[in-house]
């Protein structure tokens, strides 16, 4: 399509000189001006041109000699290529030179949408809870400086392609016993651009854009976890002929900690606690890691087994000021290895404590020691 044209402007036209064509000729052609059908088709075509030539991005691609609002090839919905018939434009083209009648799909565009890209960068937990900016090094296909995206050197413009006459595709004709049938396949001198570079820049060979290492500052966001991903719109891989960039995706690595388990939002650590502090109650002093020391209160008579759960003390919940909860799972320790002194308390104690006899407990009243257990296989803790 000629956006230029649709809106009659030249191709230097300013940006005042396009919105003045496009504001006369849509007053003209308005539906609620001109019913007529074939100048809602014109209207049509005059905001498109519009949408186009307003846009610096989709200017320069057609300045590039590509169409920005090109689909990809096939026939449209209506056709044998649209949804729900399974490709069979392309078998009809294939074999007969078009799709269901519709003609050959004619070259494409030159210049093409970039690739997205994926970096991983490693995290440690502390960096996931309070947030960083990380600087990364990226190696992608970005804009040619020298030909900035036309392919060309100097002065030099493509020219049509002498091999399929500017078609971007070539046909051939097999006999088979169907009779004679002709395939279609894409030009091998343009590679389906309909159009070759005579005298291609000396920088990029013609392709509109180099490879690079670049730095990119990538600021992350407090709370994010392994897997998550930042998107970086843009930042990607530049497309043939200096097409509009892909996006860049930096994924997250988060690291193990030595003391801390994170479940989600959630923080999980082991504390172990002498039999005695756990029979007669303490405190202990834990570093967490966004609140500094914190004071851990063990009741007196805890068992093994128990959690004590600190609210707000857990990882920042994403793009929120809530937080998780600190889960501290208290382990008794029962000495294996007395002195004599130890000995000698330990049994004067039984002595005194009658109620404390070892008994047999009936499954009804059984709690589930092994809760603990299951706990600590499920996040890992020694």
């Amino acid at each position: 399509m000629d956006y230029y044209g649709t809106l009659g402007v030249s191709k230097d036209a300013t940006d005042q000189e396009i919105k003045r064509a496009y504001r006369k000729l849509a007053r003209e052609h308005h539906p609620d001006v001109n019913p007529d059908e074939s100048a809602q088709k014109r209207f049509q075509e005059i905001s498109a041109a519009y949408e186009v030539l307003s846009d610096p991005e989709k200017r320069r691609i057609v300045d590039l000699g590509g169409d920005p609002l090109a689909a990809g090839g096939g026939a449209g919905a209506g056709g044998f290529g649209g949804a729900g018939f399974g490709g069979l434009g392309d078998v009809f083209e294939a074999f007969f030179g078009g799709g269901g009648g519709a003609g050959t799909r004619g070259p494409r565009g030159r210049v093409q949408p970039g690739a997205d890209s994926l970096l991983r960068t490693r995290l440690t937990l502390d960096e996931c809870a309070r947030g960083v900016t990380k600087s990364v090094t990226v190696d992608t296909a970005i804009l040619c400086d020298s030909c900035t995206g036309s392919g060309t050197h100097g002065n030099s413009k493509p020219v049509r392609c002498e091999t399929c006459g500017g078609a971007g595709e070539v046909q051939s004709v097999q006999r088979s016993f169907l009779g004679q049938v002709m395939t279609s396949r894409p030009c091998p001198t343009c590679r389906g651009v309909g159009e070759t570079i005579p005298d291609p820049c000396h920088k990029c060979g013609g392709d509109g854009r180099v490879r690079a290492r670049r730095e990119i500052t990538v600021k992350i966001p407090a709370g994010v976890g392994n897997g998550m991903r930042i998107r970086l719109a843009a930042q990607g891989e530049v497309g043939p002929g200096g097409g509009p960039a892909g996006d860049l995706y930096v994924e997250v690595q988060e690291q193990q900690h030595d003391i801390f388990v994170r479940d989600g939002d959630d923080l999980h650590c082991t504390i172990r606690v002498p039999m005695a502090d756990a029979a007669l109650g303490t405190s202990v002093s834990l570093e967490t890691i966004l609140d500094g020391s914190i004071d851990i209160t063990v009741d007196a008579g805890t068992q093994p087994g128990s959690v004590s759960v600190i609210r707000g003390h857990g990882m920042p919940k994403l793009r929120s000021g809530a937080r998780g909860d600190l889960h501290a799972h208290l382990e008794v320790v029962v000495p294996t290895k007395l002195d004599h002194k130890q000995t000698k308390l330990l049994d004067e104690y039984r002595t005194v404590s009658e109620r404390d006899r070892v008994e047999v407990v009936s499954k009804s009243s059984q709690h589930s020691s092994g809760l603990f257990s299951r706990l600590r296989d499920a996040f890992n803790v020694r």
